[in-house]
């Protein structure tokens, strides 16, 4: 019985480890069409730190927010948020990252105040970590 118990034990500490860990040897590469539209904000993305690097451009385009020549360390439970400071204190989540190297689109939902909310995170959920954020720069 105690071997049994061991067992399940190591097994369910290995697969912990390997969805925390595995993330930061792959990485995924989504390519969406990019939208027609009006862009009304923009912003360049900033590294969290040395070890959490995030690049590329982020654009609103009408009610979208696009994801443009972007690559960001991979992790586990990557989000994008729309937040009011780069603490994610006060946020709106646009989803989980759906690649950490590509273009991609996110809905935004209606009513969205992007004054408010004029930062763009790619949050880790799991461990409450930045890895990147852009400040959102109005275009009109």
């Amino acid at each position: 019985m105690k071997k049994l118990a061991s067992l399940i034990i190591t097994i369910s500490v290995l697969a912990i480890l390997w969805y925390l860990l595995s993330p930061l040897f792959f990485d995924k590469t989504v390519n969406e069409d990019a939208m027609g539209g009006t862009i009304f904000y923009e912003g360049n993305f900033t590294d969290a730190d040395n070890f959490h690097k995030t690049s590329g451009k982020v654009l609103i385009i009408d009610n979208n927010l696009r994801l443009e020549d972007f690559e960001t360390t991979n992790g586990p439970d990557l989000k994008v948020y729309l937040a009011t400071d780069k603490e994610a204190t006060d946020f709106i989540n646009l989803g989980m990252l759906k690649g950490n190297i590509g273009n991609q689109n996110y809905e935004i939902p209606e009513g969205t105040d992007l004054e408010k909310y004029n930062y763009v995170l790619i949050w880790c959920r799991a461990f409450s970590t930045l890895f990147g954020s852009a400040e959102l720069n109005s275009k009109i």
